[in-house]
């Protein structure tokens, strides 16, 4: 039986990263590409969502939600591949994707040798990640290790399992994934990070900003994405982090498209808050 025939095809969650291959995919064709991702069609492609695109909505308020989902993702791919390179040239050699979905970055970085990085996510995502690459003969650029746990279970003990050194600095992603867990749920999920992490660590996370739950999940499609967002930052992210121990920096989208190049040609609708976008450090 070939890898496409025993391929669990994606559903819940977990569908959403095929999603957001498909992102990176059209982002990898521009000429102006901020990052390119070539494994990102193939994700797409397997999950059913490449080469058809999916049509526009025929509403004009839900389109332009639409895109600007798309273009949240490309900058937030950005963002975080920044931080990470910027991780691993101040010495940094443990990463960890927190619901890794279908990141790539150990494939399409050129990291620095020496450096370990965990994927931990649930089965499914996981195996059905394995057979594209299997089927692509992908090649890691550093030593991968798949952490196969929910991260509503014991995951730091999965993770130490796997080889995770709590006693060095890590860098840890949370990309587009808090946004679906409820808000106790993210606290834990910090306070279980900030245990594992030694000074010096690193972190990339991305919240939901205040209000995109009213904004875009109101007549969300059941099913979608935004239909199953449950949390948004909290009104003052950086003084929330340093709570839990972090030096944090925190971005708006609209500044971090502005610096790629990418501006946002329209004026906010509303007063802009702390942003979604955050980079921090372990003291």
């Amino acid at each position: 039986m070939t890898d496409e025939q025993e391929r669990v095809q994606p559903s819940g969650v977990w569908a959403t990263a095929v999603g957001v291959a498909r992102v990176r995919a059209l982002e990898t064709e521009r000429e102006d590409a901020l990052f390119r991702d070539p494994l990102a069609q193939a994700f797409a492609t397997a999950g059913g969502l490449w080469p058809s695109s999916l049509p526009l909505p025929d509403d004009e308020a839900a389109r332009r939600r639409r895109l600007a989902v798309s273009f949240s993702i490309v900058i937030r791919t950005k963002f975080l591949d920044d931080l990470l390179q910027q991780a691993s040239a101040s010495g940094v050699r443990q990463v960890v994707l927190l619901g890794a979905g279908m990141d790539s970055r150990a494939f399409r970085i050129d990291w620095p040798e020496g450096t370990r990085l965990f994927e931990v996510d649930t089965a499914a995502p996981l195996d059905f990640k394995a057979s594209v690459l299997r089927q692509e003969r992908a090649v890691a650029r550093c030593e991968r290790i798949t952490v196969v746990v929910d991260l509503r279970d014991d995951w730091p003990g999965a993770l130490a399992a796997a080889g995770h050194d709590p006693a060095v600095p890590t860098v840890w992603i949370a990309e587009g994934l808090l946004i679906y867990l409820p808000e106790n749920a993210v606290e834990l999920l910090l306070a279980r990070i900030s245990a594992q992490s030694a000074a010096g660590s690193r972190m990339g996370l991305t919240l939901g900003s205040r209000g995109v739950i009213e904004r875009f999940g109101a007549d969300a499609v059941p099913g979608s994405a935004a239909s199953m967002w449950l949390s948004e930052m909290p009104d003052d992210p950086v003084g929330w982090l340093a709570g839990h121990g972090w030096e944090a920096d925190s971005y708006t989208l609209r500044e971090r498209a502005a610096a790629y190049g990418r501006p946002i040609s329209t004026p906010p609708q509303r007063e802009e808050r702390p942003g979604g976008l955050i980079s921090a450090v372990r003291r």
